[in-house]
Parts: structure tokens; C-alpha cells; sequence
């Protein structure tokens, strides 16, 4: 998925900034840069929300940081190619939260499906729609 990003970032010169609490090696390029955040709870996640602006897009596959971006007014997608809205965000985390309570019961969830071909290309067609309207 990284790789899209960077791609994508160099075709249509666009800034693309990662944040994370670990090292990330990216390219060199004047419109790829990763920010490395101190170890911690949220850590990463409040920087990313700290510095999101209305015209952003974040891709994310926590759910209640995408809810905190659209909040902003900046948009969030998935790793899987699902654009995360106003109107879809409040069930996925009602949904996120429901599952939570069953696994602190007890009750195997199991979890996502392994990351596939299919999802690497839903994502890399969403990120083209998106960035064909910005």
C-alpha cells in the first residue's frame, strides 16, 4: 500500500506525509516525508489529528480515528479501498465497539481477512477516485 502512496505521490505531486511510532523508510522525494512520534498510547494517532486539515486524506484502518479526521472535515480511507463518511462512520463504530465487548467476553471474533490482490486494488482505484476530485 505504501508503494501506491509514494507513486501516487510523485505522479501527481502531492505531499504525502506518514506518521507513525516507529522508523518508516521512504523514498527520497520532495513530496514523501514520515514523521516518527514517541512510543505510546494514541501517540501517532493524536499527531495525525493535530495536523489533519479539511482538504486531507488520511488512510487508516483504526476506526475511531477515522471518525476524529472526519470530524475535522478531512476524509479517511481504509487500506481496503472503503471511504470512511459522515454517513457510514457512526455503524462502523458501533460495530468496532460491539465486537470489542464480545472479545472481553471471551468470544473468538477471529478478525479481517488477509490483505489480498483485490483489496490492494479497491484501495489503489478509491485513492485515484479521490485524488481525480481534488
Amino acid at each position: 500500500m505504501k508503494e501506491i502512496l509514494f507513486r501516487a505521490a510523485q505522479r501527481r505531486e502531492i505531499q504525502v506525509t506518514l506518521i507513525a511510532n516507529q522508523y518508516i523508510s521512504v523514498p527520497k522525494s520532495k513530496f514523501i516525508q514520515s514523521i516518527q512520534v514517541p512510543q505510546g498510547f494514541d501517540v501517532a494517532d493524536n499527531e495525525i489529528v493535530k495536523r489533519v486539515e479539511t482538504a486531507d486524506l488520511v488512510i487508516t484502518a483504526d476506526i475511531p480515528l477515522a471518525a476524529e479526521v472526519i470530524e475535522k472535515g478531512a476524509q479517511a480511507l481504509s487500506p481496503r479501498g472503503e471511504l470512511y463518511t459522515k454517513n457510514n462512520i457512526g455503524a462502523r463504530l458501533n460495530m468496532r465497539d460491539f465486537m470489542d465487548q464480545l472479545r472481553s467476553t471471551g468470544v473468538q471474533t477471529g478478525g479481517a481477512p488477509p490483505f489480498d490482490l483485490t483489496d490492494r486494488q479497491a484501495f489503489a482505484n478509491k485513492l485515484d477516485q479521490i485524488l481525480a476530485k481534488a
